[in-house]
């Protein structure tokens, strides 16, 4: 059926951006000339075989076309038949592959981008539920300058080779996919985001996306300060900053490493800048920052800043240390004791059916108070990001 040539066109093509061709080149290159074939000419019944060589590419009228073709890596070569085969397998391209290329994998070539910038059916993106996904989180890099306690083991982590990341292009083109269906809000997370070099140019890129409303960073704010400016001239539109205490000290303690100055300093950045809210993420955790709740809230007093209290999540990396849980009710009561008017509130911008925190606004405060309850009141019904 078109409808599902067109979702197989979406899932292949992200497939192909997302660079896991590197890794399975021969299988990127048949996944390529099938989505070709099926673009272009529907093949028999909507499938059939195809070459990925120029004289079957003139088939479909896509020979000459510029391309660009990634050397073989021979470290690939174990698992291309296995991620071939599991392909062909679960029915997503055809049984039957493509004789394969001598020599790499072709990417994409003109003809195959045109056919991106074309809309796709919103009821792609829609699960059975009836939620429209419309908001795209993409994860820039695995790396980060912290060392936080609840995030990372004390023994670090296997990162991911540099070479097997999205590169700027693949990021886009990702992006670009996913709006055509619908997205019109982006998140670029991490690890952490600012240590990409290319970050205001994958901003800048993102933003002449024609459907795209909303370009978001979540960081730690450690260097967000010198490259805030460029951020927002760029079209970086909104900002988290992620900030566990107020108290230098602490913060050494909890990130094992310095530069709380500097993440203040990137809060007051944003502010000067015009962002408004600027949000500030704060993992709550009993005997380490529970005592701080109603600094965090001065914080909103002057500023249009909305601090985000987030249940903390156990998990292998911390030992499973429910006993640090603060809940939301309990976080909640904190503040009414010494806030009476504290209630709910709808943060500009903000779908109320799909929002993960529980907003709040307090008499006399420019800012706002959210809850983020990961762990004692879940949000999924409502989730609407990818």
């Amino acid at each position: 059926a078109p409808e599902a040539r067109r979702a197989t066109m979406f899932g292949v093509g992200v497939f192909l951006a997302s660079g896991s061709h590197r890794a399975a080149n021969r299988c990127a290159s048949q996944a390529w000339g099938r989505w070709h074939w099926v673009a272009s000419s529907g093949g028999p019944g909507g499938w059939g075989a195809t070459s990925s060589n120029p004289s079957a590419a003139s088939a479909v009228g896509i020979a000459g076309a510029p391309t660009r073709v990634f050397a073989t890596n021979a470290r690939s070569s174990e698992t291309t038949a296995a991620r071939r085969d599991a392909i062909a397998g679960a029915g997503v391209l055809g049984a039957s592959p493509p004789p394969r290329p001598t020599v790499g994998a072709v990417e994409h070539d003109t003809a195959l981008r045109a056919r991106e910038s074309r809309a796709l059916p919103r009821e792609l993106l829609t699960d059975t539920h009836g939620r429209h996904h419309s908001y795209l989180r993409i994860s820039l890099t695995e790396k980060c300058n912290l060392r936080c306690l609840y995030c990372m083991p004390e023994d670090g982590i296997d990162l991911t080779a540099n070479d097997q990341l999205m590169t700027t292009d693949e990021v886009v083109r990702v992006a670009k996919l996913f709006v055509a269906a619908g997205v019109n809000k982006i998140r670029l997370t991490g690890g952490e985001p600012t240590v990409r070099r290319d970050l205001e140019d994958i901003v800048r890129r993102l933003a002449a996306l024609e459907g795209l409303n909303t370009i978001a960073v979540t960081t730690n704010g450690l260097t967000l300060h010198r490259r805030l400016e460029a951020l927002r001239e760029a079209g970086l539109t909104h900002v988290n900053i992620s900030l566990d205490t107020l108290v230098p000290a602490k913060f050494e303690l909890l990130t094992r490493r310095k530069g709380h100055d500097r993440v203040m300093r990137s809060i007051r950045a944003a502010v000067e800048l015009g962002y408004d809210p600027v949000k500030v993420n704060v993992v709550l955790m009993r005997g380490v920052n529970d005592d701080e709740i109603l600094d965090f809230v001065a914080l909103t007093r002057d500023a249009p800043v909305n601090v985000r209290f987030i249940e903390y999540m156990p998990f292998d990396g911390n030992k499973w240390e429910t006993n640090k849980v603060v809940s939301y009710a309990e976080a909640r009561a904190t503040i009414e004791r010494a806030h009476p008017s504290l209630r709910r509130a709808t943060l500009p911008g903000e779908d109320a059916r799909s929002e993960v925190g529980k907003n709040f606004a307090i008499d006399g405060h420019e800012g706002a108070v959210s809850f983020v309850t990961s762990m004692t009141h879940n949000f999924c019904g409502g989730g609407n990001r990818l």
